[in-house]
């Protein structure tokens, strides 16, 4: 049959004049009204029908009123399909996450989500467990596959960065934690800056110098914290012993607590996140040290369960969800408007003190001149 029928409705019976057939609008495999059928109801064409979609400036008002009236009466719901038709964009977005359990990136994830939901976006996440170039790749092509209009890298290891550039697409994208040479937009928490407020805070308090469990090599976050902490030490003229490294993990940090505690001579720890500190408030505890009498404790990132702790933990806040949001805007920057070239958003830092530091530590020089 080479003409529509009207679906649901019996053909007439042939008479003399042979077969009659009823022509009927073209519908979609649902039997809703399509675009062609929205620019004939409002006597506009198809193109017209697009930039009204898509909420382009030259169209005239009472004719993008028209436009939409006829949407309504036809029932008319623009499908995703449609509207990168119209506007040669899925609206979708592409996220490549890693370590995604942890609070930092499910965090800054939940705030991609957020804002993307209010800008009229849908995200794709894949969340890889293994930083190696193949997989990059592959994360990239998949995403770039479902018509991602652009991607947001959660990266945070140089391995991953590097990944990322070697995987050239021609496709917005935005990062943390770095800019691989200025190659992508980047948002990040200032890391260097929180560990040296962390680690002038103990000074402060009277400790003679600050150890410190970092994150694992290879992650740009521990780093920045290393110098950060490294640098206040410098600055106050204090040791600086060889940090232990982590893995993120409370284990790891029991782990290396054990080896905190049993040396007398360390009265205070800056742990890079708090995860690792909650296995160092236990090793602590299981060796008879009593923080923060015996020792100061500072972690990073401000988990919801620090301030539930025994004791509450002093640690230094990182916004994620505003990282998140502004990873969001920088993505849209590129796809909406003109774009600055290496554009870098250093998100603050905030030291939230608790009582796992102490307000001067006990024996201290300070002390014993009050």
């Amino acid at each position: 049959m080479d003409e529509e029928t009207h679906m649901g409705e019996p053909e007439p019976e042939p008479g003399a004049g042979g077969p009659q057939r009823v022509r009927r609008r073209r519908t979609t495999a649902g039997g809703g009204a399509v675009m062609a059928d929205v620019a004939r109801r409002a006597g506009v064409s198809g193109q017209t029908v697009s930039r009204v979609l898509n909420d382009h400036p030259r169209v005239r008002p009472e004719t993008r009123e028209r436009v939409r009236a006829a949407m309504r009466e036809l029932g008319y719901r623009p499908t995703a399909s449609a509207r990168t038709l119209a506007s040669g964009r899925s609206r979708t977005l592409g996220v490549i996450s890693f370590d995604a359990a942890r609070f930092g990136p499910a965090a800054t994830l939940a705030g991609i989500n957020e804002a993307a939901q209010e800008a009229g976006y849908l995200v794709s996440t894949i969340a890889l467990t293994a930083a190696d170039q193949a997989a990059v790749r592959g994360a990239v092509d998949r995403l770039l596959g479902q018509g991602a209009d652009g991607i947001i890298a959660i990266a945070p290891q140089r391995s991953v960065g590097e990944a990322l550039v070697e995987a050239d697409h021609g496709r917005p994208m935005v990062t943390l934690d770095k800019s691989f040479g200025a190659r992508f937009p980047v948002v990040a928490g200032d890391s260097a800056s929180g560990a040296r407020q962390a680690t002038e805070h103990l000074l402060r308090l009277g400790h003679r110098t600050v150890r410190h469990i970092a994150g694992p090599v290879g992650w740009i976050a521990a780093e920045a914290r290393v110098d950060g902490w490294r640098a206040a030490l410098r600055d106050a003229g204090a040791e600086a012993h060889e940090p232990f490294f982590g893995d993120w993990s409370a284990d790891s940090g029991y782990g290396l607590g054990r080896r905190i505690a049993h040396d007398p001579d360390a009265t205070a720890v800056f742990v890079s996140n708090d995860q690792m500190a909650v296995g160092v408030l236990r090793a602590l505890h299981e060796a008879g040290r009593r923080v923060p009498e015996d020792v100061g404790v500072i972690g990073y990132d401000d988990i919801p369960e620090a301030a539930h702790l025994l004791p509450p933990l002093t640690t230094v806040r990182t916004d994620f969800t505003e990282i998140g949001r502004r990873c969001l805007g920088l993505m849209l920057d590129q796809l909406e408007r003109t774009p600055e070239p290496g554009v870098r958003v250093t998100i603050p830092t905030e030291l939230v003190v608790r009582e796992s530091c102490g307000r001067l530590f006990p024996g201290s020089a300070r002390q014993a001149q009050g």
